[in-house]
């Protein structure tokens, strides 16, 4: 254990989460001495969330600990996040005695079997001299690629064990950066080059392939407007004049949707084409040309055949596809296709400057965006709250803006938050949460309160289940989806003074902007999460839905088709 703990400083791994158990003893006896910090979480789900918004941020492996039994099933949720959203990280399990494993002992479960469907490689130690080797593969795997978890299971005999290993022999093992064939590239280019109303569709991949500026450079040299999806969020700053919006059937924009519908053309680098972006598939491929740029060859072709389909990582594509351009001619001049796109942007924007009360859920994000600085980062996970941080939060930088995308654990927002400002204590960071998702996990909080890791938690609480009520309505239904905080319920201000963390309730809109500056302030001074939970308006809703399948019979307007976009 004393060698793994060796190859994980080497790493670049400096902190860790996790709780000590029987069975992962020895790891944690090698850890006493060294440089590696250790975050005592409440559950062991918790700790692979604030793993996982560690490893978001700094963009290497997260690495989350437990010990044998429920330890490893508790933390399937998370390895199916990181799984899903493609982020690097790493489970160790402790483990029973080999010998006892066929023998239904105490907490002793197939862990590697249960993880297997949920990671990039799930893996038993079988001899202490493997253990070094074993964890460099760990991390090269998880980094690989399109990238993931990995789990390592250690049963106690084996972690006992000892090995030959000197650190100053070994170092981390390599890992490839796919380039794109030139002939792909070029393809890709005269495509693009024969579009009229071509699009740039940013996906996660952009941003865990470090490729922001490679993209920004593409697209302002050929005047070509840029989309993201909600995990591409922040791979291209939203004030920019060749921002395009969102696409989707939830967290999208109407603008976004109705440039998409417009295009021609869409290059899509690191997108997995998720049903939530795509809504009907018919809508959204028709009369447009696909290039399915990905790192992952099983990823093109998966939702839909491309025109054409490029294998490689976002940057070196990206950086060949700019200079392929370059090559081709000077730096474009903006044409009526931009013009167009920002010609929606400017006309068909929601509003968020409403002063009702109950608080309108809008102008909850009209007040974070104007109050917190273009580089804070931000943290949300799912529900109504999500669709409304999509569709209304700003975002501008890399690495700005993290949210469990495809799986959507509740609970996911508080840890991964916990674990975004351990890595960078410098910066400014704020959980955007929902009132029941706070709940799932909110025993995080007294973590973040024992180790002063401060943050702001902005609530927004309609007392409801707030997406599933929506959902229901179809249905004349509101079944099981009351959240009441009166008598018997959860008063949240209350719960986080109980774990020694400050918190204020807000109800009228005008308010806002205050709580926000006071709770910074206290998070600040005292090292404290802060919790600022906003009342909104009960029945509110989304806008989402058939944003794409409510325009099956769409066909491109006739200007649209006979418009001379020469220029």
């Amino acid at each position: 254990m004393e060698a793994v703990v060796k190859v994980l400083e080497s790493e670049g791994v400096d902190t860790v989460f996790g709780i000590p158990g029987a069975a992962i003893l020895p790891l944690y006896a090698a850890l006493r001495n060294s440089s590696i910090r250790h975050i005592t979480v409440r559950h062991e789900e918790g700790g692979t969330h604030a793993a996982d918004g560690w490893a978001r941020v700094t963009g290497n492996v997260g690495v989350c600990i437990g010990t044998s039994g429920p330890a490893g099933t508790n933390m399937i949720t998370g390895l199916y996040t990181a799984l899903a959203d493609s982020i690097p990280m790493i489970c160790v399990t402790g483990q029973a005695v080999t010998s006892k494993l066929h023998q239904e002992a105490f907490q002793a479960v197939d862990i590697v079997e249960i993880a297997k469907p949920v990671t990039k490689w799930a893996v038993q130690l079988k001899e202490p001299a493997q253990a070094p080797w074993v964890f460099r593969e760990a991390f090269r795997i998880a980094r690989s690629g399109r990238p993931g978890p990995v789990l390592i299971d250690l049963p106690l005999d084996v972690a006992r064990g000892s090995c030959r290993y000197d650190p100053d022999l070994d170092a981390p093992l390599p890992v490839e950066v796919p380039k794109p064939l030139p002939k792909a590239v070029r393809a890709a280019m005269d495509l693009l080059e024969e579009a009229r109303r071509p699009i740039i569709l940013a996906g996660g991949g952009v941003i865990i392939g470090d490729a922001t500026g490679e993209l920004r450079a593409l697209a302002e040299h050929l005047q070509v407007p840029v989309q993201v999806t909600l995990m591409g969020k922040g791979a291209f700053p939203e004030d920019h004049p060749l921002f395009a919006g969102m696409a989707g059937t939830q967290t999208q924009t109407r603008w976004g949707n109705a440039a998409f519908l417009e295009s021609d053309l869409v290059l899509a680098v690191g997108a997995r084409f998720g049903d939530r972006h795509t809504g009907d598939l018919d809508v959204y491929r028709r009369g447009r040309t696909f290039v399915h740029v990905d790192i992952d060859p099983l990823q093109i072709g998966r939702v839909f055949e491309p025109d054409l389909g490029v294998l490689g990582h976002a940057r070196p594509v990206l950086a060949e596809l700019r200079d392929e351009a370059r090559r081709r001619g000077g730096p474009r001049e903006p044409g009526k296709w931009p013009r167009r796109v920002a010609e929606l942007r400017g006309t068909m924007g929601r509003r968020d400057d409403f002063d009702d009360v109950p608080i309108k859920p809008p102008r909850v994000f009209r007040e974070i965006n104007e109050y917190f600085p273009r580089d804070t980062t931000f943290v949300t996970a799912i529900g109504l709250y999500q669709i409304w941080s999509g569709q209304f939060q700003t975002t501008y930088l890399p690495r700005r803006y993290l949210v469990c995308g495809q799986a959507g654990p509740l609970g996911w927002e508080v840890p991964a938050a916990m674990g975004v400002k351990l890595a960078h204590p410098e910066r400014q960071v704020v959980a955007v949460v929902g009132d029941y998702s706070f709940q799932f996990l909110m025993e995080e909080v007294a973590v973040a309160a024992q180790y002063r890791v401060p943050f702001v938690i902005v609530m927004i609480n309609n007392e409801y289940l707030g997406l599933i009520r929506q959902a229901e309505l179809p249905y004349g239904m509101n079944y099981a989806v009351d959240l009441h905080y009166g008598e018997g319920g959860i008063d949240h201000v209350k719960a986080m003074e109980a774990f020694g963390c400050p918190a204020r309730r807000v109800e009228l809109p005008g308010d806002i902007r205050d709580a926000l500056a006071w709770a910074s302030a206290e998070a600040a001074s005292k090292r404290l999460p802060v919790l600022v939970e906003v009342m909104v308006e009960r029945e509110a809703n989304a806008a989402m839905g058939p944003s794409l399948e409510a325009v099956k019979e769409f066909e491109p307007l006739p200007e649209l088709i006979t418009a001379d976009w020469s220029d």
